[in-house]
């Protein structure tokens, strides 16, 4: 139903954090981190307790939710490459049918915040780049400091813009003009990722750990709140239809808290996760190398690494990021609010999800990258569509699902290759299954180059309550996620009947997904 849209049609909050895990949250059962406002989109909406990533990474996996399509049917199989100029997305759907479409805060659709990622082949590219040229270079920090650059009428759908491009208390984009405009100067906002970055008080174990030397009010959380409020605000007052993503670059690391959200959590009072000291004698060699890769040793900023036995570090972290949910919760307090001054609280689909999860601890290791355990794999997922009763659900669903639906509850049509599903029939009725499984992919070009011999490609296939893994180096996991729902007992030397069963379904899984889109 492409055509002129109305007030009359939902409206769409798509309200989305970067890294957090699906146990980060108070509808989760998390008993410690506080989060009255997202608690209160779960009250009324269904929580998907079994919503897993399409690849655990940031662009691939945003591009996924972007297209409802795979990696390595979209492209951005890295954070090396930016998704095509050309690919259509649920969001130009909405553009097209008349919605106001803005971003407000982390895109990372674009490699710019990740540039550092790329290695160079040294061949010919295997296609050429037909696009204008800077179309690829929206996201590059320094386009910014002189000034704002001009953005075409629709960024992959989306027809206003304003990012909040880098973490921590590094702020670029137009979050720092907008910064500069409360009196903030750029010696202040322009930090390195390093050890140089000036802290209030850093963690002795963790230069990633510590509260920024700026105030709250100038952090990329109140940036996107204030911004996503001022975008419906705007929109409600022209009569439109409006779709807002409201896109945190927290709990990302680094885990800098601004001001009285970095003494929320006692260090010593948080819990340490039940794997914290899995030896992983059963694990793949790059895991088991991994976690004996202390954050103090690691060679950059986002490289995936383990704690070495540090417990103190683990419940540090923990508490610095339940700071960050808290404060961006906090936030979403301010957005919603938005919307009910906008009158639009009876006509407003929210959506909450993260890109990926973290580690946090979990089997010794931190961050992500190439660590296929529930951690990073599985998202919080909440869906509130007016007229719809709350509810939970186990039915197994994929961050490839989320665009679909959002097309499916407005009315409009999708296009060639979407390969999510929608998920509004669990919304009429949460015991109803609409998937048997979820392929999960995971890439690193160069991997032995570039993060020190990871695998190059992993695949998981989740699929009757089994999680199987198996990476380019021939290894492989197994768990049972209903009796073993912490990972501990891998099952794949024990059980070869069963681990061919699976290697066939993902398999199959791989078949399915080959794209045959035009």
């Amino acid at each position: 139903m492409i055509g002129g849209a109305d007030a009359t049609q939902p409206n769409v909050l798509f309200i989305i954090t970067d890294q957090q895990r699906a146990d980060h949250a108070g509808f989760a059962g998390n008993d410690v981190v506080r989060t009255p406002h997202l608690d209160s989109i779960a009250a009324r909406g269904t929580v998907f307790d079994n919503a897993w990533v399409a690849n655990p990474v940031c662009m691939p996996n945003r591009s996924s939710i972007m297209t409802g399509r795979m990696p390595s049917a979209h492209g951005v199989i890295f954070n090396d490459r930016s998704l095509e100029w050309g690919a259509n997305t649920h969001v130009r759907q909405f553009c097209e049918a008349g919605y106001r479409t803005a971003l407000i805060g982390k895109s990372h659709l674009q490699h710019g915040l990740s540039r550092n990622a790329v290695v160079e082949s040294g061949l010919q590219a295997a296609v050429d780049d037909p696009y204008p040229a800077g179309w690829d270079t929206l996201e590059d920090a320094e386009r910014y400091f002189g000034g704002e650059p001009d953005f075409p009428s629709s960024f992959y759908g989306f027809s206003h813009v304003e990012l909040a491009i880098d973490h921590g208390s590094r702020i670029t984009g137009h979050h720092m003009r907008w910064a500069l405009e409360k009196g903030a100067s750029l010696e202040m906002l322009a930090m390195p990722y390093t050890a140089d970055c000036p802290a209030e008080r850093r963690h002795r174990g963790w230069w990633q750990i510590y509260r920024p030397t700026y105030v709250e009010e100038l952090h990329s959380s109140r940036f996107v709140a204030e911004r996503t409020a001022a975008f419906i605000a705007d929109a409600a007052h022209a009569g439109e239809p409006w779709l807002a993503w409201a896109s945190f670059p927290d709990p990302h690391h680094p885990m800098c808290p601004p001001g009285k959200w970095f003494d929320r959590h006692r260090p010593d009072e948080m819990a340490l996760p039940r794997t914290v000291d899995d030896p992983l004698d059963a694990a793949p060699e790059h895991l088991q190398r991994t976690a004996r890769l202390h954050p103090s040793r690691q060679p950059y900023w986002v490289y995936p690494c383990g704690l070495g036995g540090d417990h103190d570090l683990a419940r540090a972290a923990i508490a610095a990021t339940y700071g960050m949910i808290e404060l961006i919760d906090d936030c979403v307090g301010q957005i919603l609010a938005a919307v009910e001054r906008a009158g639009a609280g009876d006509n407003t689909i929210v959506v909450f999800t993260s890109d990926h999860g973290d580690m946090m601890g979990d089997h010794g290791l931190f961050l992500k990258g190439c660590m296929h355990y529930r951690g990073t794999l599985q998202v919080p997922m909440v869906i509130a569509s007016p007229g719809r009763r709350a509810a939970r659900t186990a039915s197994l669903v994929s961050s490839l699902d989320l665009g679909p639906t959002l097309l499916d509850l407005a009315g409009l049509d999708g296009y060639d290759g979407i390969q999510g599903v929608s998920l509004a029939p669990v919304l009429d009725d949460p015991a109803v299954p609409v998937r048997e499984s979820v392929l999960i992919e995971d890439d690193i070009p160069n991997a032995a180059r570039s993060w020190g011999d990871m695998p190059a490609k992993t695949r998981t296939l989740i699929a009757d309550g089994m999680k199987y893994t198996r990476h380019s180096t021939g290894e492989d996991q197994l768990f049972c996620l209903d009796d073993d729902p912490d990972e501990l007992t891998e099952l794949s030397e024990d059980y070869p009947t069963l681990q061919a069963s699976l290697l066939e379904g993902l398999a199959d899984a791989l078949i399915e997904v080959a794209d045959s889109a035009r």
